[in-house]
């Protein structure tokens, strides 16, 4: 489902002379449908880089990515749009919605988008606000006035209201109280369950011990380890 082939990655740094800082060489895993891969490494190794391009927020120097057979490295922005929307789910850290739309309408957008009627829609993402423990009385509310671990689960509830087949997971525990952190690790495991390909990256140990079947060092691709 996802496969990563020779992948590299440079940054130009205009203000400095145009310095071309090396940040990834040669970069390269799969992920099959019911997995999850662990992304390792220390901070500034490229982790958050490499699901940055997965999802088709940086471009690469060369190299594949090829997520449910389009290669995003080469897709134009309408398909990249068309897998984030059918196959492509991110769950970062951060909440980044239009102001002033209610908390219910953020969350069962992805299901509406794929053609899901809007009562089933709801349905669903009423049933993902309950899990994950937002107040119903907050539900009409814009999550831009939330609390930060508000807004994470509504942005988890967000990231998993549809079943896409491939899943990018960035600290998706991160500040959670025990209880939510096992609402989502279930999550995870359900989606495992469901087929999707998942990458993520958790500073949890305990989290990344029980959801991730393999980890893969993104040290191993910096030009400085080579």
């Amino acid at each position: 489902m996802i496969a990563v082939e020779n992948l590299t990655k440079t940054f130009t740094l205009h203000n400095q002379d145009a310095a071309v800082i090396p940040v990834i060489a040669g970069a390269g895993f799969a992920v099959e449908p019911g997995e999850c891969v662990a992304l390792t490494g220390d901070s500034g190794a490229g982790k958050s880089t490499v699901m940055r391009i997965l999802y088709g927020n940086y471009l690469a120097q060369g190299g594949a990515v090829r997520i449910g057979g389009l290669d995003i490295t080469k897709a134009e922005p309408r398909e990249i749009l068309q897998l984030r929307r059918d196959v492509l789910g991110y769950v970062s850290q951060f909440l980044r919605v239009v102001p002033r739309v209610p908390t219910l309408d953020v969350v069962s957008e992805p299901l509406l988008n794929v053609g899901w009627s809007k009562a089933d829609a709801t349905a669903r993402a009423r049933e993902l606000l309950e899990r994950l423990r937002i107040p119903e009385r907050l539900w009409s509310l814009s999550p831009t006035t939330f609390s930060g671990g508000e807004q994470q689960r509504v942005n988890i509830a967000r990231g998993f209201t549809h079943s896409y087949p491939a899943l990018l997971l960035d600290e998706p525990t991160a500040s959670l109280d025990a209880a939510n952190r096992e609402t989502v690790l279930t999550l995870i495991e359900e989606a495992k369950a469901d087929g999707a390909a998942i990458v993520g990256i958790f500073h949890d140990l305990d989290a990344r011990s029980r959801v991730a079947d393999r980890e893969i060092d993104v040290s191993a691709f910096t030009p400085r380890a080579a």
